[in-house]
């Protein structure tokens, strides 16, 4: 469905910011916001039990039970004894190492249920390497610290979208309602919210872009807490856009694109009303 942002002559911006502005009704006209707190509770608690299993579960594994590990991303490389992982690969290489001489073999699937999850999941997911994860309790943990930053983002988007965000019938502007309406104003005036969304991401993900963008073509080393404060915004952008997209359903108006309250006194058209208009 296509939209379209009006301007209404002599509108005014209420304030904003306020307690007062996440009372009801909402900014975006409602009296109720439960599936946008549903939804960023959802991603909050997903993100954030994942996070604390990824630290809490090699605290309580026995000290040594996860060796020295080096796979690749968006494989199974150490699901049991002959898996990938765990053969003797060539040293300094791109992907894996001799595992022999890293402390052994190791195969999530001999775990209990919740530790095999996790350590699965980190499997799947992360490449894993050593030197570029933390270990705990003398065990390697389950992802690398560039992904600790970014489930770590992806919790503080949800839990702020619960805070702030809105549903505004699209994905662009229920996204932009994390911004004070007196802020993004002037998107609407000159219609360039969907610039503002995209430019909005590439900001976010610029840190860890740049980050690991130059480790991979030069002789640039990271460290682990550059690869945990890059990762911690590109993963917040992914909660706030998750949450965004999520909340953004027209039938909460209605149906009605015109009854969506935005900033400038803007308002939403839809494509048959523009043509009606037109006759």
């Amino acid at each position: 469905m296509k939209e379209a942002a009006e301007n209404t002559t002599g509108s005014t911006l209420g304030a904003t910011g306020s307690r007062a502005d996440m009372e009801p009704p909402f900014r975006n006209g409602l009296k109720e916001r439960g599936r946008e707190i549903k939804v960023s509770r959802w991603v909050l608690g997903i993100a954030g039990f994942y996070c604390i299993s990824m630290f809490l579960v090699p605290f309580m594994m026995p000290t040594g039970s996860v060796p020295e590990l080096s796979g690749r991303a968006n494989m199974m490389d150490y699901s049991s004894e002959g898996s990938w992982g765990n053969h003797d690969h060539v040293e300094d290489g791109e992907m894996g190492h001799n595992q022999s001489a890293h402390g052994g073999t190791f195969a999530w699937s001999e775990l209990n249920p919740y530790y095999a999850f996790v350590y699965a999941f980190g499997d799947l997911n992360c490449h894993q390497k050593h030197e570029r994860s933390w270990t705990i309790n003398g065990n390697q943990m389950p992802v690398c610290a560039r992904d600790v930053g970014i489930f770590l983002g992806l919790a503080l988007g949800g839990w702020w979208f619960s805070r702030r965000g809105l549903n505004r019938w699209t994905i662009r502007d229920s996204f932009l309602t994390l911004f004070p309406d007196s802020m993004i104003a002037p998107l609407y005036t000159s219609d360039r919210r969907l610039s503002a969304m995209f430019g909005t991401g590439i900001l976010f993900c610029l840190p860890v872009v740049l980050d690991g963008g130059i480790q991979a073509i030069s002789a640039y080393e990271s460290v682990n807490p550059v690869r945990i404060l890059t990762g911690i915004p590109f993963g917040f952008i992914i909660g706030w856009y998750l949450c965004a997209s999520l909340s953004s359903r027209p039938e909460k108006f209605g149906f009605e694109a015109a009854d969506v309250q935005l900033p400038a006194g803007a308002r939403l058209s839809t494509a048959e009303n523009t043509s009606d208009e037109s006759e």
